[in-house]
């Protein structure tokens, strides 16, 4: 296990992390929660650190935030990828024909879950995906550096700017997200997306109307909590929120991770 660990951090990293910290030693993909569980019983620990401009450092180059696997940010045991549970049970407000889709997906047991297509997760299931990422503060931008979902990254913009009008913006799998701080909250307000992902493991679905509003908060040292509200009145007929906590791993680096989508192209590469 030591091993595995000094993989990310380092030798010297990994032997105080087994003084400092005994339960990362252990660490493995949380799918089920119970290691930010744990972390949540934990007595005096640290404040959340701050940044010279005031607001709390969410990590730059100190560490990685690990999500548990919410394979269904509803709590209500639907998909079949992580039993990690939300903040609270919810009743989703589905429109007929998003309930009958959802139906379809746990009937086939999500065998067509995007993700397993080497597929983008989205958001906000990038955040509920249990792969290590970093978040980088910059003057006028976030950067989120994700190991898992086809290793991707994403830019939230901090510079005041308003969003793209619609008709002008290519939907993507991550949109378009613009960010402000409310006190020591980091929000940010995403639009733009495509209709090619998930909400979730479960396969709550989505159309190019979704308008994601995230919430990044951190508690304290070891705790960021993340809280996603999603309006999509293609397939809800009401805005919902769901929420859970991530756990942060001193010193831990992202690893190298492919995952590819199919190459149609491949049979151009004939050779001589």
């Amino acid at each position: 296990m030591l091993a595995r660990y000094r993989r990310k951090i380092g030798m010297a990293a990994a032997l105080a992390a087994m003084l400092a910290w005994p339960w990362a030693l252990a660490r493995a993909d949380d799918f089920d929660g119970k290691r930010v569980a744990a972390a949540l019983t934990r007595k005096n620990i640290p404040a959340s650190p701050r940044l010279p401009d005031g607001h709390p450092d969410l990590g730059n180059s100190s560490g990685s935030w690990e999500p548990p696997g919410v394979g269904d940010m509803a709590g209500s045991g639907g998909g079949f990828a992580g039993t990690a549970q939300p903040d609270k049970k919810i009743d989703v407000p589905f429109l007929p024909a998003a309930k009958a889709v959802y139906d379809e997906r746990n009937a086939n047991v999500t065998k067509d879950d995007p993700e397993g297509f080497c597929l983008p997760p989205g958001i906000p299931r990038m955040y509920a995906t249990s792969f290590p990422f970093q978040i980088y503060q910059l003057p006028n931008r976030i950067l989120f550096v994700f190991e898992g979902g086809a290793h991707m990254w994403r830019v939230v913009y901090m510079d005041g700017r308003q969003h793209t009008p619609l008709e002008k913006l290519n939907p993507t799998y991550l949109g378009e997200g613009i960010g402000h701080w409310e006190g020591d909250t980091l929000v940010v307000d995403d639009i733009g997306f495509n209709d090619r992902s998930w909400i979730d493991a479960a396969g709550h679905p989505h159309t190019e109307q979704l308008h994601v509003v995230e919430r990044f908060t951190r508690v304290n040292e070891l705790i960021l909590h993340y809280e996603a509200t999603i309006d999509d009145p293609g397939s809800y007929s009401k805005p919902w929120t769901t929420s859970w906590n991530i756990l942060f791993h001193p010193g831990e680096e992202p690893l190298e991770y492919i995952c590819q989508e199919n190459n149609a192209d491949l049979k151009h590469l004939v050779g001589r």
